[in-house]
This record gives C-alpha cells, sequence and structure tokens, in this order.
C-alpha cells in the first residue's frame, strides 16, 4: 500500500467543524473589506479552525486486553478519584489519567476500550483551566460509564476547559462501543479523564504525549476472583 504524502498533510474536517469553519471564512471576508493585512490574519485563522476539527483516521492496537488514549494531548494527571456520582458507580477511588488536550490538539474523542454504554451523565459548571485538578469536580462535564464483556466497567469523562464551552457527544445509553471508535468532542481546549478499573495501573506517566485511538494507556489484567467464604 502506498502513502499519499498530500493525506500526510490534510486531514479531513469532522462535520461539527463545517459551520464554524464558514463563520471563520465569513469574517474573513469582511476583514479583507477592511484592510488586507486584517484578511490574511483571518485566512491564517479559518486555517487553524479547519486544523482544529480535523479528524484523521487511527490504527487502534488489536488487542482486547488494552486500554488506549481517549484524546491527544499530554497526561496531566494520574492520581487515585472517585468517579463522577452521576455515573452511578460504587463510591470507590480508582486511578484517574487525565489527558489535557490544546487547542492546537485535534479534539475527537474515542473510546479506550470495547463494551456497552451503561450511562451517559452530562452536568453543566464552571470552566476553570482543564489543565487544574480541580476542573473535574467543578467544571462542565459530560460523564460515560463503559461495561465491558468481562462485566467491569471503565469511566470517560469530557470536561470543557478554559476556552471550551461546547461538549459533543455521539452516544447514548445502551449503545456498543468498540476500542477507538469515535464517540464525541470538545470544542476549542479541554481535557479527558479516564477511570481505571479496580486492580488496573496505567502504563504512562506526567507529560507524556497521547494520541487518542492508539498509545495505550493501560493494559487489563483479569478481574479478581472473589473468594468464596468455607
Amino acid at each position: 500500500m502506498s502513502v499519499n504524502l498530500l493525506d500526510t498533510f490534510i486531514k479531513p474536517m469532522h462535520r461539527e467543524g463545517i459551520k464554524f469553519v464558514a463563520i471563520f471564512a465569513a469574517v474573513t471576508l469582511v476583514l479583507f473589506a477592511i484592510e488586507e493585512v486584517l484578511g490574511w490574519i483571518g485566512v491564517g485563522l479559518t486555517i487553524w479552525c479547519y486544523y482544529f476539527f480535523r479528524d484523521p483516521e487511527r490504527v487502534t492496537p488489536d488487542r482486547p486486553d488494552l486500554i488506549v488514549s481517549p484524546a491527544d494531548g499530554i497526561v496531566s494527571l494520574i492520581e487515585p478519584a472517585v468517579p463522577p456520582a452521576e455515573l452511578g458507580m460504587p463510591d470507590v477511588p480508582l486511578t484517574r489519567v487525565s489527558v489535557f488536550m490544546s487547542v492546537f490538539n485535534c479534539h475527537i474523542n474515542r473510546a479506550p476500550v470495547a463494551g456497552k454504554v451503561q450511562a451517559v451523565a452530562y452536568r453543566p459548571g464552571k470552566f476553570f483551566n482543564a489543565s487544574l485538578d480541580k476542573a473535574s469536580a467543578d467544571n462542565e462535564r459530560n460523564s460515560l460509564c463503559i461495561r465491558m464483556d468481562d462485566g467491569r466497567d471503565l469511566a470517560v469523562v469530557q470536561i470543557a476547559g478554559l476556552v471550551a464551552r461546547r461538549i459533543v457527544c455521539f452516544v447514548k445509553s445502551g449503545d456498543g462501543l468498540e476500542t477507538g471508535e469515535r464517540f464525541g468532542l470538545i470544542r476549542f481546549g479541554s481535557r479527558l479523564d479516564v477511570y481505571l478499573p479496580e486492580g488496573v495501573d496505567p502504563m504512562v506517566r506526567i507529560g507524556q504525549t497521547m494520541v487518542a485511538g492508539e498509545t495505550v494507556l493501560a493494559e487489563l489484567k483479569p478481574p479478581v476472583a472473589q473468594s468464596t467464604p468455607v
């Protein structure tokens, strides 16, 4: 299979970005009418907007025991935390891995594991910088609980950031997801939190660069067998 050099640099755009690029382009025409220099600045911003909504294809590892990153960006936090209460999961701290997305990252969110969506819960909130710890508790968010084939649950949370004002989710409760499948996006800077199942350790470090649907976040260990009282 040959590689098209043009495809390396020009990525397809998600349909969610069409109206935003159209708005940027319209403003650019107005800027050109006012002053040519302003118009060229508008051209640059329109290209950036197209780039923001890019939706490249990704090659997901072909192993069912892997958890992959749900977002492009940088690992900003790894710490124990209780999943969002609105998901109805047990009130037990799990390892939370946070991936911070800047306005230059691709913002398409992908399923970290395969499974069935048990719950989707949106909660309005504030718009602190998404890299801050308190963003998980205070910011606008949309949470998903995904139940894997072995019965364990994994939570993934879309968190709005300082610039973001709109979380988009493509799935609903009862939908099935494949690992690496697109499930949503957040406009203009944000963060994704993944709550790993109990006993699963992350294979990434703070500061590591992540690629949604490709970078391995953790390896699933077999569920811990419950001992039966004699």
